[in-house]
C-alpha cells in the first residue's frame, strides 16, 4: 500500500505532464480557467482513479492479495490529493486557513507557478506532494517580503 502511495506521485506527475497537458488538455483546461461553479471537467480524473482503485479492490479481495493493497494505496493518494490540492491549495472547501509550515508554503508556491501559465505548454511543477527545492526558496523569499511589509506597516502605525 505504501509503495503504491509513493509510486502514485510519479504516476500523477507523468499523467499531469504528458496526458493532462497533452491529448486530454481539453478536459484539464477547465482547471486552468477561473470560474465560479463548484465542479469542472477536470474533476472527471478523480472518477477515473476512483474506478481504478475500485477494480483493484474487487479483483484483489477474494482472498485479499496484492491488488487489494494497490487499490488501498491509490485510494489514500486520492484522499491526500483531495485534502491537499482541492481543499488546501484551491480552497474548494473553506476548512484550512493560512499556514506557516514551510513544506505547505512551498507546495502552494509550486502550484501557483504551475498555474501562472494558462496554456497547454510551458508549465512546470506537475507533481502534487514532491516539491522541488527551488520552491522552498521561493516560499522563503515570499515569507520574508511579507514580514517586511508587515513590519513597515507596524512602524507606520
Amino acid at each position: 500500500m505504501l509503495v503504491t502511495f509513493v509510486a502514485m506521485e510519479g504516476v500523477a506527475w507523468a499523467m499531469h505532464k504528458y496526458v493532462l497537458h497533452g491529448f486530454l488538455w481539453w478536459l484539464h483546461k477547465s482547471h486552468h480557467t477561473r470560474h465560479t461553479h463548484a465542479f469542472e471537467l477536470n474533476d472527471l480524473f478523480f472518477a477515473y482513479y476512483g474506478l481504478l482503485a475500485m477494480l483493484f479492490f474487487v479483483f484483489g479481495s477474494e482472498p485479499i492479495d496484492y491488488r487489494f493493497w494497490i487499490g488501498a494505496g491509490i485510494t489514500w493518494y486520492g484522499v491526500a490529493y483531495f485534502l491537499i490540492h482541492d481543499v488546501f491549495i484551491h480552497r474548494r472547501l473553506k476548512v484550512f486557513g493560512k499556514t506557516s509550515n514551510p513544506y505547505l508554503k512551498a507546495l502552494n508556491v509550486a502550484h501557483k507557478v504551475h498555474h501562472s501559465v494558462s496554456g497547454k505548454h510551458g508549465a512546470e511543477a506537475y507533481g502534487m506532494l514532491w516539491v522541488a527545492p527551488k520552491y522552498f526558496k521561493l516560499a522563503q523569499v515570499s515569507r520574508r517580503k511579507k514580514q517586511q511589509r508587515t513590519s513597515r506597516g507596524a512602524i507606520l502605525n
